[in-house]
């Protein structure tokens, strides 16, 4: 399922990896959702994928279980 693009706006956190280099960067409104990247850019780039999927994934989950809390 796709879901169509819209002005949804989320919090992100970033942090430098100091073991391994690069970024690791999070989105606390979606548990879960994780991603890296090399650069600040990069890793804010594979966020946006990462939420997408995430954003699928609970779409797909409401269809076939009903929303959350029923």
């Amino acid at each position: 399922m796709a879901l169509t693009k819209s002005n949804m706006r989320f919090k992100v956190v970033i942090e430098e990896d100091e073991e391994v280099g690069g970024y690791v960067v999070s989105c606390p409104a979606l548990p879960g959702c994780f991603s890296q990247g090399d650069t600040v850019e990069e890793a804010l780039e594979n966020i946006k994928e990462a939420m997408q999927a995430c954003m699928e994934s609970l779409a797909e989950d409401e269809l076939k279980y009903g929303p959350a809390g029923t």
